[in-house]
């Protein structure tokens, strides 16, 4: 167990610090945005179980060989008061380490959840006293405002898109339906699940510069999944036009310095985003949908989730049978 322990806060602090930073400024994920998601998730539940388990398996070293055998020990030690000589301070502290790291994470993705919920229910209040149904589009409503406006809004059955009469006024109709198409694909492939799980890390670990690159690689990479659904039935310059409007506000020249608003993004994702982070997302976005690249070959495709895999099983592996190492 003392091999596995040290073994584990190694890969919590290259998981913590340089694979974000490279993984971020990596080139592959546009050309694999689904491929990527998986690798940043990977990052983010390996980390926390790798930090976790470094305290726990460090903790229970004195009371057994395996995980089993030592949380037998310590359920021994603390409900039949047995004396735990060999179980000294610095044991003591990883362990209460351990606990209240565990309860902090699990804690904080709860909270983020109940203020994510009560956000979208007050915007769905405003949105009924506010807004109108479209009479084209179902489950799309209508806001009156000047200003291009586009995105989701979840809620299982309820989930709706909503759309500016003014975005609306500058779209064609196929720029209108791909816009639709984005929004849609949101909802369709849960978006909104990772938006929460990353936005309860960031949340969690505010002191880790990571936890906002791996946000805000998230945010970008979704938006490209709803890119990729979209262009399968509008062509890329139809798409393109209607990101443009959507982040100018206009048709036209202009494109390279794009607002802060951005289509797909969840009103409350938007909230925890930078506006140069959304015109840095539109940016890479028409970039790739204007020069497409080659998807990852088979080969890197299998790297990458082996990869993955590798990250969620090795630290399970190690918390279940330390001995592996030793």
């Amino acid at each position: 167990m003392f091999w596995a322990s040290h073994f584990l806060a190694a890969l919590a602090v290259v998981l913590a610090w340089p694979a974000p930073i490279a993984l971020s400024r990596a080139q592959w994920p546009s050309r694999s945005p689904f491929t990527a998601m998986i690798l940043w998730q990977a990052i983010a539940l390996a980390g926390g179980l790798s930090m976790i388990g470094a305290m726990l398996v460090w903790g229970l070293e004195p009371l057994g060989d395996n995980l089993l055998q030592a949380l037998r020990g310590l359920w021994d030690v603390m409900v039949n008061n047995r004396p735990a000589d060999t179980l000294g301070l610095v044991h003591v502290f990883a362990l209460s380490a351990a606990s209240l790291l565990t309860a902090h994470l699990v804690f904080t993705l709860l909270i983020t959840y109940a203020r994510i919920r009560a956000q979208r229910r007050r915007h769905r209040n405003l949105l009924n006293l506010l807004s109108s149904p479209s009479r084209t589009s179902p489950s799309t409503l209508v806001i009156k405002h000047p200003s291009p406006v586009a995105y989701c809004l979840p809620g299982g059955a309820r989930s709706v898109t909503v759309l500016s009469d003014g975005l609306m006024g500058l779209l064609s109709d196929e720029e209108l339906r791909a816009v639709l198409l984005h929004e849609r694909a949101h909802l369709s492939q849960r978006h909104h699940l990772l938006l929460w799980a990353f936005a309860a890390w960031r949340a969690a670990l505010p002191w880790l510069p990571t936890s906002r690159l791996a946000q805000r690689a998230v945010n970008e990479l979704i938006e490209m999944l709803a890119d990729d659904v979209a262009v399968k039935q509008v062509d890329h310059e139809t798409l393109v036009g209607a990101i443009a409007v959507v982040a100018t506000g206009r048709h036209g020249p202009g494109t390279e310095t794009p607002a802060p608003s951005d289509a797909g993004m969840d009103p409350e994702s938007d909230a925890e985003s930078d506006a140069d982070d959304g015109s840095l997302s539109t940016v890479h976005r028409l970039r790739r949908l204007l020069q497409p690249q080659r998807p990852l070959t088979p080969v890197q495709q299998f790297a990458a989730l082996g990869t993955s895999a590798l990250l969620l099983t090795v630290p399970t592996a190690l918390l279940i049978a330390p001995g592996l190492l030793g």
